[in-house]
């Protein structure tokens, strides 16, 4: 039997559609340790992630890591846990939701938005099957990572590639790399800050936090670095924010390696010594609010801060499904489909539909079952 799938819906009086496949992380499916198990085993395994060798690392994670963090994690998951499941997924499934309709309003029927999740559900694999049954011929991949890291974004493209070796017929692809620098991004964080401001006021420095990553990748090659430096200046020029009321860290750090620095963690136990007690932390390269930032960043390293001195701590969502956001990515998007026949006038959205009718006739002529 052929390894290859095709699409068994297929007609040919069908008008192709684009499609649109948001990535991120992902998450265990439940906060309990079984559960956290089973995402970490994945998550862990994946040699992007972690650039050990399998014989060396195999041991490490599945006689001693997997048997002692899943408990630990379990409990962080469940300080944060939403109703309708981690806030990461829920969060994601809003972007998804809003982007589609959103795209539904300015492209009528041309365009599917589907979530997939790099570790966990639901998966890359079942948003790729979602979008070939829809019909969908060209695929835009958007991975929700502002910075490129061959840990993140990376991770995502092996996971869709994997996935397209399977098919028969592979769509057209593009693949959206990063976008740390895109004006509209900047913007939208900008308006979510300033509009954060006019409601609660302002701390006295605001630290943007970005998720670390082992030294070695930078010096091996890795972008992330130099483009969440670039983020952050181009944040700190769009707010104008002057010297001494910003400063950049790294956090989650992993193992006993060298990782990006600042430390968070180091950093905001320092702060009050220098004379800063009313802060707020951001994170610009999480686009969901997920375990790194709302149990790491506003419940630890908000008691960390409290207890070397700080007097208030403040911690401003992601951007998540607001509406800044939506709009953003749906400029993304549109930017990224440019030439696609999705993106066409109306009229000449006619002429697509048209020819749909006409290879259809061809089909019936030939013999073909519709």
């Amino acid at each position: 039997m052929s390894r290859y799938q095709g699409i068994a819906n297929y007609r040919h009086d069908l008008t192709p559609k684009a499609g649109v496949l948001l990535a991120n992380l992902g998450s265990p499916d439940e906060p309990t340790p079984a559960s956290v198990k089973r995402y970490l085993r994945e998550f862990l395994s994946d040699p992007r992630v972690v650039e050990i060798p399998r014989p060396l690392w195999w041991p490490i994670l599945n006689l001693v890591i997997l048997n002692v963090r899943p408990k630990k994690t379990a409990e962080l998951y469940r300080n944060i846990w939403m109703a309708e499941g981690s806030p990461l997924l829920v969060h994601s499934r809003q972007q998804a939701t809003r982007l589609g309709k959103l795209l539904e309003q300015r492209y009528p029927g041309r365009i599917e938005v589907e979530l997939g999740m790099r570790y966990g559900n639901p998966s890359i694999a079942d948003a790729l099957e979602s979008l070939r049954d829809a019909g969908v011929q060209r695929l835009l991949v958007l991975p929700l990572y502002p910075q490129y890291s061959g840990s993140t974004t990376g991770a995502v493209f092996d996971a869709v590639g994997e996935v397209l070796g399977r098919w028969r017929w592979v769509p057209e692809l593009r693949f959206i790399s990063s976008y740390h620098d895109d004006p509209d991004y900047i913007e939208a964080m900008a308006t979510h800050l300033e509009r954060h401001w006019e409601t609660h006021g302002r701390a006295e420095q605001i630290v943007f936090s970005f998720h670390g990553v082992p030294r070695r990748f930078l010096l091996s090659g890795d972008p992330y670095y130099c483009q969440c430096q670039k983020t952050a200046r181009l944040l700190v020029d769009r707010l104008g924010l002057e010297e001494g009321r910003w400063r950049l860290a790294f956090q989650s750090r992993f193992g006993r390696e060298e990782w990006l620095k600042p430390y968070l963690d180091k950093t905001l136990k320092a702060m009050p010594e220098e004379g800063y007690r009313n802060i707020e932390v951001f994170s610009p390269g999480f686009s969901a609010d997920c375990l790194e930032t709302l149990e790491e960043i506003a419940i630890t390293n908000r008691e960390s801060f409290l207890e070397a001195g700080g007097e208030s701590f403040t911690y401003i969502p992601a951007l998540n499904a607001g509406e800044p956001h939506i709009d953003m990515m749906a400029k993304l998007v549109e930017w990224h489909m440019q030439g696609w026949p999705e993106m066409a006038e109306d009229e000449d959205l006619a002429q697509v539909k048209a020819e749909a009718k006409a290879r259809q006739q061809r089909a019936q002529a030939q013999g073909a079952e519709l």
